[in-house]
C-alpha cells in the first residue's frame, strides 16, 4: 500500500485455469434481474411454487438471494450518489492495496471511517491526505484510472474495485471488478476480459 501524507485535505481442475479468490467474489457480486421471487411464491419466469420441503427450501433461499441482490443495489446506488473520502498518498496517486489478484480503490463514507481503518493500521497518529469525491466518479473514472497502470515490473495492469470503509468489517462494502458495477471494459466478467466467472449467478456480497 502506498504511504499516506501528512495532512488532511477535504476534497483447477484439470484441462481448466485454476480458479481465482477475485473470480469467487465476483460470482457473489454479479447483478442480474428476472429471479425475483413473485408474490404467489413462484419466481420471476412463471416457475410454479413448490410444496415440497426440497422445493420450500429452495423457494426461500431464491427470496433470500434476491432480497440480498436488492440491499446491495441500494447501497451500490447510495454510494454512486455520495461524496466519498479517497486518501491519497504524497505523490496524488490515490492509495490502493492489492488482494485476491486486484488492486482496490479505498474509499470511506466519512472522516470517522477512515480514522477507524487508520488505527485499525496503527496509524491514527499523522493525519491522511484525501480528496472529496463523487462515488460514481470513483467507479467510472477512477477504477480505470487505476486498471490502466502498470503492475509489478511493468508487466500488465490488475483489474480494480473498491473497498468502502475498509476498517467497519461487516458494516463496509466489497465493490468488486464486475459488470454493473465498474465499466464494462474494466470488469472481471466484461467483454474484454477472459474469465470462467459464471455471468448468470450469485448475489451482491458486503464486505465480510
Amino acid at each position: 500500500m502506498t504511504s499516506a501524507g501528512p495532512t488532511g485535505e477535504s476534497g483447477e481442475s484439470e484441462g481448466r485455469p485454476r480458479r481465482s479468490a477475485l473470480s469467487d467474489i465476483a460470482e457473489q457480486t454479479i447483478l442480474r434481474a428476472g429471479d425475483e421471487p413473485s408474490p404467489d411464491g413462484g419466481t420471476a419466469s412463471g416457475t410454479e411454487p413448490h410444496h415440497d420441503s426440497r422445493g420450500l427450501a429452495e423457494a426461500n433461499e431464491a427470496a433470500r438471494l434476491a432480497a440480498h441482490r436488492r440491499r446491495f443495489r441500494a447501497r451500490l446506488g447510495e454510494f454512486r450518489r455520495n461524496r466519498v473520502l479517497v486518501p491519497y498518498g504524497e505523490n496524488g496517486a490515490a492509495l490502493t492495496v492489492e488482494l485476491q489478484g486486484a488492486r482496490w480503490l479505498l474509499a470511506f463514507t466519512d472522516e470517522a471511517a477512515l480514522a477507524r481503518f487508520a488505527r485499525a493500521r496503527g496509524e491514527a497518529d499523522r493525519t491522511w491526505r484525501y480528496r472529496a469525491v463523487w462515488g460514481a466518479a470513483v467507479l467510472d473514472a477512477g477504477v480505470p484510472a487505476v486498471a490502466a497502470e502498470p503492475g509489478a515490473e511493468g508487466g500488465a495492469g490488475l483489474l480494480c474495485g473498491v473497498l468502502v470503509d475498509a476498517g467497519d468489517g461487516e458494516r463496509g462494502l466489497v465493490l468488486p471488478p464486475v459488470v454493473g458495477i465498474v465499466p464494462d471494459a474494466y470488469a472481471l466478467n466484461g467483454p474484454a476480459t477472459d474469465t470462467d466467472a459464471d455471468a448468470d449467478g450469485g448475489t451482491g456480497e458486503e464486505r465480510r
